[in-house]
């Protein structure tokens, strides 16, 4: 079995009388897929932000790479090698994409992020834009890698916020929603891509609303409800876990 690089124990989060994550444990595999779902304010991106540093938890604990993460500032987590996305595309606008994608390697730099794109260090510029055209070749911008970012489709947007989150050769990516609003030839693509990641040894724990597209694509799922976890196990268990069933995907939805 391949060892964690995420660990997550008893955490918990409460925003006024609301308890939104709940003693929540799991944990994430290096290299593998781990899906997390649940209805609407199951405590999904809470849990997300708790683990990114967007907000203090209450309780718990949670380890990456064996050290404690918590109460670190989200560039500070970003550094050790956890990089995420978010629900929405937010692309730099005024900037190319492969402009947008160098900013995202800017937690690797050594001089500062706009010496290196205005090209006054030399050296590193061609090092991080190298690697910046690395991924936008990964997920298939290459075409377009010269092109301003308000020329993309939303898909393509998708695709280019997983390629500026990779230019910070993260060890772990979070992804939140990756597939929402997105046709299914996109979806499909975004799909190949998670899968490319997890092949190159890159953990990818994802919330995803979609079953179709999620459960095909998760080596191990995660079931929230009310911020606690209800299920745990494969796609095949979780997806006829009576818990789960009667919480998220109903008795007529199992697939």
């Amino acid at each position: 079995m391949r060892s964690a690089i995420l660990e997550v124990k008893g955490l918990s989060k409460r925003f006024g009388g609301l308890t939104a994550v709940a003693n929540l444990g799991f944990e994430v595999r290096e290299g593998e897929i781990l899906g997390l779902i649940g209805p609407n304010g199951a405590g999904k991106s809470t849990t997300f932000n708790l683990i990114a540093g967007a907000h203090a938890a209450d309780g718990g604990q949670v380890a990456f790479r064996g050290v404690p993460i918590l109460g670190l500032p989200p560039h500070e987590i970003a550094k050790r090698g956890l990089m995420r996305t978010f629900q929405h595309n937010r692309p730099f606008e005024g900037l190319t994409v492969l402009e947008n994608v160098l900013v995202g390697g800017h937690t690797r730099f050594a001089s500062s992020l706009w010496k290196v794109i205005a090209g006054a260090d030399r050296l590193e510029e061609q090092q991080r834009r190298r690697q910046a055209e690395r991924c936008v070749e990964f997920v298939g911008l290459g075409e377009l890698r010269d092109a301003a970012v308000d020329r993309l489709s939303f898909g393509q947007g998708r695709l280019l916020e997983i390629a500026r989150a990779l230019a910070g050769e993260p060890k772990l990516l979070l992804l939140d929603e990756p597939a929402a609003g997105l046709t299914l030839a996109e979806a499909e693509r975004i799909a190949a891509v998670i899968r490319g990641i997890a092949a190159r040894g890159i953990a990818v724990l994802l919330i995803e609303h979609d079953m179709h597209f999620l459960l095909p694509l998760a080596h191990r799922v995660v079931v929230l409800n009310f911020g606690a976890k209800i299920a745990e196990g494969t796609p095949g268990e979780v997806r006829s876990h009576p818990a789960v069933m009667d919480a998220y995907l109903g008795h007529a939805a199992a697939v």
